[in-house]
């Protein structure tokens, strides 16, 4: 399927997420509800946030099972690419249109991601140009779980498609380009990744759902910043999120860690290199 064109212009930064309902863990996960509509409908709210994209849309599959995803996209004025269920790179590629330049990839089991975080993440990829083919946070993991954001040159991205066989290259997009491409990792200096807020079990979903039960209400447009505050303030919450990596005994330690990160200045934007005269 020929994906949509961003209106007014040819898009040149396109945000691609990837989602399916067929999940064996969770199915039907990225439908179900979080502060009163669809997981996959809040995450593409916030991903409507990311101020240095041009086109945002959904990739999923021609499977009767997402047939209730892509109405849901058009009910939403979503833009939605259907392709192969099994082969998710040809899929993936399939949604990028010929003008991009930029490609940022998410999965839909982030409904909490951080538009600011995606931001950084393409500043960051147009900064270290030519050099740099794939910018992540996803390798070197300091950020909690479900905060991931890959950003690819498109070329390399078509390179691939081509050249990938492999059944896990095909089915995980990304592998392929991550052992070919020149990488600059985004990272934290407090180390948070023990933190988990995907959506991928019944346990993620009572720790995502509370989270928005606690701030979607009063700001829709929270943060990640915020999601850590009531962290904080309600330990039970974080115990959970840690899944199997924290215990009640390092519950003190990981508001420290926590509240540490809290104090640390954002990232300032990011230029592009000028390149060096001979």
């Amino acid at each position: 399927m020929t994906p949509p064109a961003a209106s007014g212009a040819s898009p040149r930064v396109v945000v691609v997420v990837q989602a399916r309902t067929s999940s064996t863990r969770l199915p039907g996960k990225v439908l179900m509800p979080l502060a009163g509509a669809p997981s996959i409908v809040r995450m593409m709210q916030r991903v409507q946030r990311v101020q240095r994209a041009d086109l945002r849309l959904v990739a999923t599959s021609t499977d009767p099972s997402d047939d209730a995803l892509a109405a849901l996209c058009a009910e939403a004025g979503v833009p939605c690419v259907r392709g192969s269920l099994d082969d998710v790179l040809g899929r993936f590629v399939s949604a990028v249109p010929d003008s991009a330049e930029v490609v940022v990839r998410l999965t839909g089991d982030c409904p909490l991601i951080d538009p600011a975080i995606i931001d950084h993440h393409i500043e960051r990829f147009v900064a270290e140009q030519p050099l740099a083919g794939y910018v992540t946070n996803a390798v070197r993991r300091t950020m909690p779980d479900g905060l991931d954001v890959e950003v690819v040159q498109p070329e390399l991205l078509r390179r691939a498609h081509r050249e990938a066989t492999d059944r896990f290259d095909r089915e995980h997009v990304l592998p392929w380009v991550r052992r070919h491409a020149t990488t600059a990792h985004i990272a934290w200096a407090t180390d948070l990744s023990a933190i988990r807020w995907t959506l991928d079990t019944p346990r993620d979903y009572e720790v995502i759902s509370a989270i928005y039960d606690a701030l979607y209400a009063e700001d829709p447009d929270f943060d990640t910043a915020a999601i850590l505050r009531l962290l904080v303030r309600r330990p039970e919450l974080l115990l959970i999120a840690g899944q199997d990596a924290l215990d009640a005994a390092d519950r003190t330690s990981w508001i420290q860690r926590i509240e540490l990160h809290l104090q640390t200045p954002p990232p300032v934007p990011l230029q592009p290199r000028v390149p060096e005269l001979p």
